[in-house]
């Protein structure tokens, strides 16, 4: 094992070098890019608007409970929060709407929120860099460098991940292996991806490396055999160093080997993960 983090890094007993992985799955949201950060601020007030409360119920334990719930989905595709909005709503004694008609008002808000985002990274005024998590790029180049094949999969629509993949500048590590939500959501999976690349590079699941900040990558690579590193990122806060506590217990907690809260060791954690130093 390296010796040579100098930032925080949660290894767990079970953990053994995966010399043989020669395949790594990203998240996107949170993992990759901060195109998107702050989305719970968008969504939350969005399921506290629309559900519909129980007597005596304030206002900020329905937030709670919203919260939770956006939160214990959070890496699958959005309309499994809206499913999930709408089955609160259901037994709530309410009348929902359909979850996708929720999904597009919910893209509507946050699109709003970001706009400024795009533009300035589009335009040049914000730095692409500044929308990575930190140490991103430079762990991306190390993977790379070691001959890797890299895939991109996102609980997030298909078309705004591959135009904010490209906007940041990080599609040519995935050239066209990016994946993303769709509408009709019954034919992507996080896992339909998974098993996708097992079945075609016909390697076993101990071959394959997932790295996210939900638990639906952790917990699906897991299943397979896989090693899964958890990335705990302070979106917030980016380049601050520590762990958001929520996503470093919800991950440990389905399994993930190795927690982080950021890509600063890049070349440690890869030292670690193959128990071998970089060429």
């Amino acid at each position: 094992m390296s010796s040579s983090f100098t930032g925080l890094v949660e290894i767990t007993p079970a953990f053994r070098p995966r010399p043989n992985i020669r395949h790594v799955l990203f998240d996107f949201d949170g993992t990759i890019s901060l195109i998107r950060e702050g989305w719970p601020h968008v969504m939350v007030p969005m399921f506290t608007e629309v559900l519909p409360p129980l007597p005596g119920e304030t206002e900020e334990q329905r937030r709670k409970l919203a919260f939770e719930d956006i939160m214990a989905l959070n890496g699958k595709q959005t309309i499994y929060q809206m499913i999930q909005l709408a089955e609160r709503i259901r037994e709530r004694g309410g009348k929902p709407a359909e979850p996708l008609e929720y999904k597009h008002e919910y893209l509507r808000r946050l699109n709003l929120r970001i706009a400024e985002r795009i533009e300035g990274l589009k335009s040049g005024r914000s730095k692409v860099d500044d929308h990575l998590v930190a140490g991103t790029r430079d762990l991306l180049e190390r993977l790379v460098a070691r001959g890797l094949t890299l895939y991109l999969a996102s609980g997030t629509d298909e078309p705004y991940v591959k135009q904010e993949a490209a906007i940041l500048d990080v599609t040519r590590y995935f050239g066209s292996r990016v994946y993303g939500a769709l509408d009709d959501y019954k034919n992507f999976s996080k896992k339909m991806v998974i098993d996708r690349i097992l079945r075609e590079n016909a390697i076993p699941g101990d071959a394959l490396l997932a790295i996210g900040d939900g638990y639906v990558e952790i917990q699906n690579t897991k299943e397979v055999g896989g090693l899964a590193i958890a990335v705990a990122s302070d979106e917030a806060n980016n380049g601050s160093g520590q762990f958001d506590e929520w996503k470093r217990n919800r991950l440990l907690g389905v399994g993930a080997d190795i927690v982080v809260p950021d890509y600063r060791d890049a070349g440690a954690l890869l030292e670690t993960v193959f128990g071998t130093p970089e060429a």
